[in-house]
């Protein structure tokens, strides 16, 4: 469509890692593996939990929905992403660039409500275990999920908005490998200032917000866990904690310095590198570091696959309800 003495934009073309056909054929095995990985991974993680009774617990609850959000996101980059350095073509529409760039966004905002809900009921599991049964309730779980997805996609539909509404007239030409919203502000023919704050503000009230809430529970249970009188009590008590304390720290390391550094010091492959890791690595290793660190998910893991000695064994013990807890809410 014309428009004065350009060309209005219909098509991006995402530029990623597109090379020689050897470097595009090794990403491509790369990514194939790891993404292969991650949906192994958190499909499988979530399955243990489905099917085991003993984990229908809020925190698992939490651990179950972090896994489906990391498989949403990784499947909304990682297929078109293998089809370019496949084809070599980056070729995306206008609409599919507004999709994935909406799908991404609210699932990276909903993983990072997630995960400050997953520390506040560490927080009440530590710190005021005599009323965790009242703390996380149902209704407190099911009304902390909603709010997670609910403000994970009012956020990104904000930003989505605010991007797209942008006029695009001229190069098309994305240098990422996916649609990321600081390549696709470059590419705008008009000032975007105003639409980078309103931007700024809305990734601000939840990020921020998120990541204070994680923080202050994370120093009350600190302070918990030093009033413990003996060291093994401590250990025992800090080990409840590490694998959610690992994937955070992982997580919104990774997120700050992807964006709130200083741009004039980021260059372009470095944003792509630093790409790679929250968009293919934390949802791969995420389900690792929840079972390989959790005495809980690890046990499951051994009752749901018994070891071949001399033939199949059932598991010894049948998996017993947990009291108080109705399977029907756990299992949604």
């Amino acid at each position: 469509m014309g428009s004065g003495n350009g060309t209005m934009v219909t098509e991006f073309i995402l530029l990623g890692f597109i090379s020689s056909r050897k470097t595009r054929a090794l990403l491509f095995m790369l990514f194939s593996v790891s993404y292969v990985t991650v949906l192994l991974g958190n499909a499988g993680l979530i399955l243990v939990i489905h099917l085991d009774s003993r984990l229908h617990t809020p925190m698992y609850l939490f651990l179950r929905h972090l896994s489906l959000v990391d498989l949403c996101y990784a499947s909304a980059i990682i297929p078109k992403a293998l089809n370019s350095f496949v084809t070599g073509d980056g070729t995306i529409s206008f609409l599919g660039c507004a999709v994935q760039f909406c799908v991404f966004g609210g699932m990276l905002t909903t993983e990072c409500c997630l995960l400050a809900a997953m520390a506040y009921d560490r927080f009440v599991a530590v710190c005021k275990p005599l009323r965790y049964t009242v703390a996380m309730s149902e209704r407190v779980c099911a009304g902390l999920l909603s709010c997670s997805y609910v403000s994970g996609f009012l956020n990104a539909l904000v930003q989505t908005l605010c991007t797209f509404s942008l006029p695009f007239c001229g190069s098309n030409q994305v240098d990422h490998f996916f649609c990321d919203i600081t390549p696709l502000l470059k590419l705008s023919c008009t000032e975007t200032q105003r639409n980078e704050m309103v931007i700024l503000a809305s990734a601000c009230v939840i990020g921020v917000s998120t990541f204070l809430s994680t923080l202050i529970s994370y120093l009350y249970i600190f302070m918990a866990i030093l009033r413990i009188p003996s060291p093994q009590g401590r250990r025992k008590t800090f080990s409840t904690c590490t694998s959610h304390l690992t994937a955070v720290s992982i997580y919104f390391g990774t997120l700050i310095f992807m964006y709130l550094r200083p741009r004039p010091t980021s260059s372009g492959q470095q944003d792509k590198a630093v790409s790679v890791l929250y968009t293919l690595v934390i949802p791969m290793v995420n389900p690792m570091i929840y079972s390989l660190r959790n005495k809980d998910v690890k046990d499951a893991l051994r009752r749901r696959l018994p070891v071949r000695t001399s033939g199949w064994h059932p598991p010894a013990h049948p998996s017993p309800k947990k009291p108080g807890l109705r399977r029907a809410f756990y299992n949604t």
